[in-house]
Parts: structure tokens; C-alpha cells; sequence
């Protein structure tokens, strides 16, 4: 079995009242946020970050403080087992313009109730809901 450890970021901004989330459509066709491999001797914010800025060009953000999620769950790639743990962090940006990377098909900004509807996996539902509950 093959073990990772990824990381990412629960991105969102403030339009009037409401806080719209970042949400990317991969190839598989699921909407999820923004998240990674580490790499070699990084920390899970600097992969966090790294990622960020690859899949998103966008490089403004603040972390917010008693945010720190993890999930796990299994996949087959090339006939293998991979085991894999994801860190969500929790960063607020201005930044309203996304330059998507070959990674991704799409992006959306969406509120809380939409981005529960569009989010496909349950894991990223969860952590959606602690993202919320902490903001409001």
C-alpha cells in the first residue's frame, strides 16, 4: 500500500455579507478545494500555500487561526492501494480573479449552501460545515 499526505485550503471572501467559497472542478468531474502532494522537507502550510498558488494563481491570502482538518480515505491508481491523509487550513483572500491550472476544468466562487450541493465528497462536505460553523 502506498501512503501520501496532501494539503489544502478551505479559501473563501467576503462579498457583502456573505462568504463565498473556492471550489474546483477536476477531471473526474468532482468539485473539491484546493489541495496537494507534499513534497519532500515541506511543511503542510508551505504545501498548502505552494498548492494554492499553482492551482489558483492566487498568492494573497491570511490563514485563520483553529483551523486545522484532516481526513483519509482510499483510492486504487495503477492498481494499487493508496492510503491518503489531506490537511485543510482555513484562509480568507480578496482575490476574486482565478487563473485555474491544467489540473483543474473549472472553478466557482459559491456560498455555503451552494458549495454543499456542488461539493462531491462527503470528507469535503465535513469540513465545509467546520469552516462554516467557525466563520459564523
Amino acid at each position: 500500500m502506498i501512503k501520501e499526505t496532501s494539503a489544502g485550503i478551505v479559501l473563501f471572501r467576503k462579498e457583502n455579507s456573505n462568504n463565498l467559497f473556492l471550489l474546483l472542478h477536476y477531471p473526474s468531474g468532482h468539485w473539491d478545494f484546493v489541495k496537494g502532494k507534499m513534497e519532500k522537507n515541506e511543511s503542510t502550510h508551505e504545501t498548502a500555500i505552494r498548492e494554492t498558488k499553482e492551482e489558483t494563481g492566487i498568492t494573497k491570502f491570511t490563514f485563520l487561526e483553529n483551523f486545522e482538518e484532516w481526513i483519509e480515505y482510499n483510492f486504487q491508481w495503477k492498481g494499487e492501494l493508496v492510503q491518503k491523509k489531506v490537511v485543510f487550513f482555513l484562509a480568507e483572500t480578496k482575490t476574486k480573479e482565478v487563473e485555474i491550472s491544467h489540473e483543474h476544468l473549472n472553478y466557482k466562487w459559491v456560498d455555503y449552501k451552494d458549495a454543499m450541493e456542488k461539493t462531491t465528497f462527503d470528507n469535503a462536505k465535513t469540513v465545509l460545515t467546520k469552516a462554516q460553523m467557525l466563520l459564523s
